[in-house]
Order: structure tokens, then sequence, then C-alpha cells
């Protein structure tokens, strides 16, 4: 990377109107899950709704002058997009060498993948305010039935699939070993033990809903069958299917508003 991109990055990193434009996305992201986190609820107790960051959009949208609502989470998504496009760009590793260079290109996967993540939701966020109606879960199917129809598709699925499964595996441990505490300074006092409850609770929720999005797409990979993948709607269902399901949604449910609850306070704790 040259000196020029690095150089501008490191401007843009120090800029407090961009670190406020990127706390603002924390909070967007954290009123989205807490949104998902009350349509999963509802489904888990019988209602109708689709318990996936399309529905919540779409839920906000529904409401009075909810597309500047939509308008104001698309832009504090790109912004925190940004952010960890830039925090990838100026990845910084403890240690110098072939390791170094590994960490560092481990820290800029997995920043530039939340960037992608975060654009995209932008994106999602910014055509429900122009009148859109997207179905995740049926984009979800078209995409995986594209791969599944390219020569070593099903692979190609299967490793998508497993770095979903991979990703929810890591969410549960930070939330179990509290390393979350890495990114954001906890208040001190009765605060501080609720942003770390809201912290384990949300993070393990997370990480379950991700690791049933990875195996649903697993699935479609070994059955070459497109129809079994499925988003977070999905693995809402397929926790429905299970003994005690509505049980389980209701607590999956639960965990994503105290994400949420989270990511809202990371908007004002996150280490920037």
């Amino acid at each position: 990377m040259t000196d020029g991109v690095k150089e501008a990055a490191r401007e843009a990193e120090s800029s407090r109107t961009f670190r406020r434009l990127a706390r603002g996305g924390f909070a967007a992201n954290g009123v989205v899950h807490i949104l998902v986190g009350v349509l999963a609820l509802v489904v888990a107790f019988g209602g109708d709704a689709e318990s996936d960051q399309a529905g919540a959009f779409r839920a906000i949208g529904a409401v009075p002058l909810g597309f500047v609502v939509l308008w104001l989470i698309a832009i504090g998504l790109w912004a925190l997009a940004a952010w960890h496009a830039v925090e990838g760009l100026l990845a910084r590793a403890p240690s110098d060498g072939a390791r170094g260079t590994a960490s560092k290109w481990r820290i800029r996967v997995s920043e530039w993948g939340q960037a992608i993540v975060f654009a995209g939701l932008g994106a999602v966020s910014a055509a429900v305010a122009v009148g859109a109606r997207p179905d995740a879960e049926a984009a979800v199917e078209a995409a995986s039935r594209g791969i599944l129809s390219i020569p070593g598709g099903a692979f190609l699925l299967g490793a998508i699939g497993a770095g979903f499964f991979v990703t929810g595996v890591v969410f549960v441990v930070m939330g179990a070993r509290r390393t979350f505490r890495n990114v954001i300074s906890i208040p001190s006092g009765a605060r501080g033990r609720a942003v770390t409850a809201l912290g384990i609770v949300g993070f393990v929720a997370k990480g379950i809903a991700l690791a049933i999005i990875g195996v649903l797409l697993t699935v479609a990979a070994v059955r070459v069958e497109p129809d079994a993948a499925g988003g977070l709607d999905g693995a809402i269902s397929a926790l429905l299917d299970l003994a005690y399901g509505p049980w389980l949604a209701g607590i999956v449910g639960a965990g994503l508003i105290a994400y949420g609850v989270f990511c809202c306070f990371r908007a004002r704790y996150a280490r920037l």
C-alpha cells in the first residue's frame, strides 16, 4: 500500500467528525439489532414477522417520517463501514517479521469484512427508504443458487457457511470470555456491570444466530439445494423447528436486543 493512501487514512482516522459519524454507526447498528430482536420475539410468540435486518428496516419505514430515520441509519452504517475500511488499511500488529505480517492481514480481513457487511446493510436501509422491499431470505437463496451453478460452487458455498459458523463461534467465545472489553472502555460502577452483562448475553446470542446461518448454508452446499440456505430469519425459523423452539427463539431474540443495547453503549464508549 502506498504511503499516500496510508497518510490519507491516518488523517481520516484522526478526524473528530469521522469519529462521531462512526459512533453514530454503532448506534444505528444497535437500533437495527434491537428491532430484529423484537421481531424474533414476535415470531417466537406465534406472530407473523420477518426477523432479519430487512424486516427491521421495513418496520422503521412504516412509521411516520420513517424514511428519514432510514437515511440516518444508512449514513451511520456507511460511516462505520468506512471506519473499518480505514482501520484495515492501518492494521497494526504487536510483532514484526512474518508473524507480524500474518497478524496484520488477519486484522485487515476482519476489518474489511465488517466494512463490507456494514456497507451492505447501509445500502439495504437506503433501498427501503426509497420504497424498495428487499427479501433477505430470497436473496440468500438466489445467491446460493448462483454459487451452486458454477464449477466448484458447492465447495465455495460450504466455505462461506463454514466462515459464518466460525464467526458465530468467535462471537460466542468473545461473550463467554468477555474479550469484547478490548474494543470498548467499560465505565465503572453499576453502568459498567450492566454493559458487561449486555455484552456477554448479546455476543453469545448473535454468535448462535450466525452459527445457525453457517449450518444452513453448509447443508445447502452438501445437499446442493439452494432452498435450504437461509439468513437470520431462516435461523430463527430453524430454532422454531427444534424442541422448545419458541423458547430458544425467544432467548436468541432477547439476546439480540441485549446486543443492540450494547452497541448503543459502544457508540459512547468505543475505543476509536
